[in-house]
Order: C-alpha cells, then sequence, then structure tokens
C-alpha cells in the first residue's frame, strides 16, 4: 500500500443505534434466477443496527476510497463496519492508523511472541505490504465487521452523496 497514493479509507461515521427500521427476513435462501419474494416466505423480521452491530458504542463506518481492498470485494465507495471494542486476529481484516492515515488492510503477526513483527497486506497484488518499524506511528483501529456495497449503483451514488457528507 503506497501511503503516498490510497488511503483506503476517506471518511469515518459514528454509528447511530437510535434508529431501527425492521425489514422481512425470508426463510428461504435465493439463489439465481428465485422468480420472486412472497410473504409466506417471511420467518421474521430484521434490523441491521439490532442484528449486525455487536458493540453499538465502539462501532463506525468508514468509506473505502481506492483500490487496495478490491481481493475482499471492497470497492471504491464501499463501507465497512468496523468495532474497536473486538480483537483482530492473523488474515482479519482491520482499520489501521500509519503515521496519522487511516488504511483498511489485512493484518499479519510474523512471530508468535511479544516482538512479533506487525505486517498490514492489501488485497490487491498492486500494493506492497506495510511492516511498521520502531519508529512509525502505528496502531489497529477496529476490526472490520461487515461492509456494505451498492449493487444498484445509481441508486447508491445518490446514497453516498447526499446521506454521508
Amino acid at each position: 500500500m503506497d501511503r503516498a497514493g490510497d488511503r483506503s479509507v476517506s471518511a469515518i461515521y459514528r454509528v447511530d443505534d437510535s434508529t431501527g427500521l425492521a425489514r422481512p427476513l425470508f426463510e428461504c435462501r435465493l439463489s439465481a434466477g428465485f422468480p420472486s419474494l412472497a410473504d409466506e416466505y417471511s420467518e421474521e423480521r430484521i434490523d441491521l443496527n439490532r442484528d449486525m452491530i455487536l458493540h453499538p458504542d465502539a462501532t463506525y463506518y468508514a468509506r473505502i476510497s481506492g483500490d487496495s481492498m478490491i481481493g475482499e470485494g471492497l470497492w471504491d465507495g464501499s463501507l465497512v463496519a468496523f468495532d474497536r471494542a473486538l480483537t483482530a486476529l492473523d488474515g482479519d481484516i482491520v482499520v489501521a492508523c500509519v503515521d496519522n492515515s487511516d488504511f483498511c488492510c489485512k493484518i499479519y503477526r510474523d512471530g508468535h511472541d511479544d516482538h512479533g513483527r506487525i505486517r498490514l497486506e492489501a488485497a490487491n497484488p498492486l500494493y506492497a505490504p506495510i511492516r511498521p518499524s520502531a519508529g512509525t506511528e502505528f496502531y489497529i483501529v477496529g476490526l472490520v465487521t461487515f461492509s456494505v456495497h451498492w449493487h444498484a449503483k445509481r441508486y447508491g451514488r445518490r446514497f453516498r452523496l447526499n446521506r454521508l457528507q
């Protein structure tokens, strides 16, 4: 990850857990070509704030900027939720701060003792790993728990521009 180029996280937003929007959750799993959703398949209601966020006071959203995480399905403009209360393990996707720049990346610990070196990797082979050195300001901001990516781009773009600025 080129620190001068792709910052990978362009904005961070706090979770508003006072909102709720329970939507129907269908008990059947969808396969490609499923003709329609009928009400008789409705099992319960799902509220993404209630069901996806483990620690509301420690969970934030961030917008992905650039292409450094495309191998994990995180595209330019995708939103990720990250939880500051969870511990990241090897291979987890995290938001990390390196020299006052926030990055979305995968974390690896080379060595299994307190002196093991940290390696931050993009999910795109065009970006070299970052190995924070002793003089580098570095910390894990939070563990990425889920992402939101718009598939109907003409609607997602309007949402991104109007709602999260």
